[in-house]
């Protein structure tokens, strides 16, 4: 029998204007303590991008998103908040922000697979 693992994701938003609220799904962050485990991925589509009417650089934002993957990865480019152990680094890249890049708030859930249920959430969520 496959141990059950408890696990929170958030979903990776971008906010092209942010005193409007509005976004779209852009990736997704994943993490569980038991399992010291956490991931994120993205996907920035360049088509979509260019249909926002706004003056953010998109070359820009892709560098943002990969700062945030080294902070969630633990990478020493993401700077100090990337040595913090995995439980804070989530609790540091899922926390409530002003800004064009934003996430959810964390959701809860349990699997035996934490990868395949990343996977399943990234198709459902943000492709």
């Amino acid at each position: 029998m496959q141990e059950v693992k408890i696990y929170e994701y958030a979903v990776i938003r971008l906010v092209p204007k942010v005193e409007r609220e509005e976004f779209f799904n852009i990736g997704l962050v994943m993490f569980s303590k038991k399992a010291k485990y956490i991931r994120v991925e993205f996907h920035l589509c360049p088509d979509k991008f260019a249909l926002m009417h706004s003056k953010l650089d998109y070359d820009d934002i892709q560098q943002n998103l990969e700062n945030f993957k080294a902070v969630a990865n633990g990478e020493k480019s993401g700077g100090e908040i990337s040595q913090f152990d995995i439980p804070e680094r989530f609790r540091w890249l899922t926390a409530v922000r002003s800004s064009v890049v934003q996430t959810s708030r964390p959701h809860p859930g349990k699997t035996t697979d934490l990868d395949g249920t990343f996977e399943r959430l990234f198709e459902e969520l943000v492709k």
